[in-house]
């Protein structure tokens, strides 16, 4: 495996068997180990160096640095042990709605499908019984982007991208979580009750700050396409994430310095808010040059810069 371009890694999920039971694309502190062996500790820098050495052009093909996104517990109980034990510093992303006791649904959407249903199909099976359209004309009509997906995502199946498309284009987000909370309620789940088990709470965060790790921004309430919101209504999530921040972590802004995009949503305006609240640098979620987003090549920009998902590593241990 060799790199032909700096990037970031990025993680999300975790298991161990016991609180954090094995789920699609999450991986074990020995698969963790074996990825940073894979990659070559020596080929991982620090966020700080990260940063200055990408502000001078200084950063070689080789160089990456280690990423995780959504303040998911999993992360805290079994990631960070394994980078205290071979003294690496990471990015955590954090979206702070979480403080206030209204966290994005995202995860806790993936916990109940992962654990009310006997695999993801048969989720998605019942998920489409609650409506009431003829699907196969939509996924027709998709049929491009569905195999344009695949080639961005190549460890998602076709199932997992119909659904997305599913979830993010042919259904409002009002009318996605009506189904959600229809299904919570015929499977008698409880979310609230999951809160602790899946999300970091601000202890966790102040701990990972003390550590020497670097915390970042990931909006306020991490809409999932936040590209869709007005100017106004990005600012407002990126300012309120900022100040949230600063208030628990007790610094200044400038100790606020990257980010990432939540769910690899962005714009030209989320560009614009984000230079103006002093942030150097930013990472998107995929290894590809996305036209659609006016880029011309790969790490267009301090703040588009690319990542490579830890799924896609796994073929390689």
């Amino acid at each position: 495996m060799r790199n032909k371009f700096f990037h970031g890694i990025m993680f999300h999920h975790f298991h161990d068997g016991k609180k954090h039971k094995k789920t699609q694309g999450s991986i074990s502190k020995n698969q963790f180990y074996k990825i940073i062996k894979l990659i070559g500790k020596k080929n991982i820098l620090n966020p700080e160096e990260f940063l200055f050495r990408l502000e001078r052009k200084k950063l070689k093909k080789n160089h990456v640095c280690l990423t995780f996104d959504d303040a998911i517990k999993s992360q805290f109980d079994i990631a960070v042990p394994v980078l205290e034990d071979l003294k690496i510093k990471s990015f955590f992303f954090v979206y702070s709605s979480l403080f206030e006791r209204k966290p994005d649904f995202l995860e806790v959407y993936r916990f109940f499908r992962n654990n009310y249903f006997k695999n993801i199909n048969q989720f998605y099976d019942k998920f489409y019984k609650y409506i009431s359209s003829d699907l196969e004309n939509f996924f027709k009509k998709k049929s491009d982007l569905i195999s344009l997906k695949k080639k961005q995502f190549s460890f998602y199946s076709i199932e997992d991208i119909k659904f997305r498309l599913v979830k993010n284009f042919f259904l409002k987000k009002e009318s996605y979580d009506s189904i959600m909370k229809k299904m919570f309620k015929d499977y008698k789940f409880k979310p609230e009750k999951y809160f602790n088990r899946l999300f970091f709470d601000q202890k966790d965060v102040k701990r990972l700050f003390s550590l020497g790790h670097t915390i970042g921004l990931h909006s306020h309430n991490h809409p999932t396409l936040i590209e869709n919101l007005s100017f106004a209504d990005q600012k407002k999530e990126y300012e309120k994430n900022l100040k949230s921040l600063c208030k628990l972590l007790r610094v200044n802004e400038t100790k606020i310095f990257s980010m990432s995009h939540p769910c690899g949503s962005y714009n030209y305006s989320t560009l614009k808010i984000l230079k103006n609240l002093n942030i150097r640098l930013g990472f998107k979620q995929m290894m590809n040059i996305e036209k659609s987003k006016g880029m011309k090549k790969i790490n267009n920009s301090n703040l588009e810069i690319a990542r490579r998902d830890h799924t896609d590593l796994m073929r390689y241990i």
